[in-house]
């Protein structure tokens, strides 16, 4: 029976899979963004969420059950110690795939797959979008036009007034 053996196998034998993809986690826990083909980065996160979700409760069962895994100290360490203080209110959904495109050589889809609270620049974004909405730049633009239009009509019209009024009191 085949039952539960619905995954991408990634043209490789188990034990290939398995070394990329636990090569592929150490690399995403320790860099936190990683650039590969969509397909391994579905399979990679499968792999990778399940551990990331060990990481929650630090306990030596939980982290020699990772270790043997990842076979990496460092990246076990980083994954307890920093990654886990980031995670501890998410229900799940560590990851984030970004596509960007099909490679030059093979057209191969390809994205990044990064650690979903480590993204910097998004999280800038989102600090930056709560400054941007108490002024827009519409409003800027409208306002500063205005000024620059009414100063220069204002200015001559007020000239002829003046010297309409300047005869009329002769």
């Amino acid at each position: 029976m085949r039952h539960n053996k619905k995954f991408n196998h990634l043209g490789r034998k188990k034990g290939h899979r398995d070394a990329l993809l636990a090569n592929m986690t150490i690399s995403l826990i320790m860099h936190k963004r990683i650039t590969t083909t969509l397909a391994k980065a579905k399979a990679l996160r499968m792999y990778a969420e399940p551990l990331i979700n060990r990481a929650k409760e630090d306990t030596m069962a939980n982290r020699r059950l990772v270790f043997s895994y990842l076979q990496n100290k460092y990246a076990v360490s980083e994954l307890f110690r920093n990654i886990a203080e980031k995670i501890a209110d998410r229900p799940g959904g560590y990851t984030r795939i970004l596509k960007t495109g099909n490679r030059l050589g093979d057209n191969a889809e390809m994205c990044f797959i990064e650690l979903v609270d480590y993204n910097e620049a998004l999280l800038e974004a989102k600090k930056n979008e709560g400054a941007k909405k108490s002024r827009t730049r519409r409003s800027r633009k409208k306002s500063a036009t205005a000024a620059a239009e009414a100063a220069p009509v204002a200015a001559p019209a007020a000239e002829e007034t003046a010297a309409e009024e300047a005869p009329a009191a002769e």
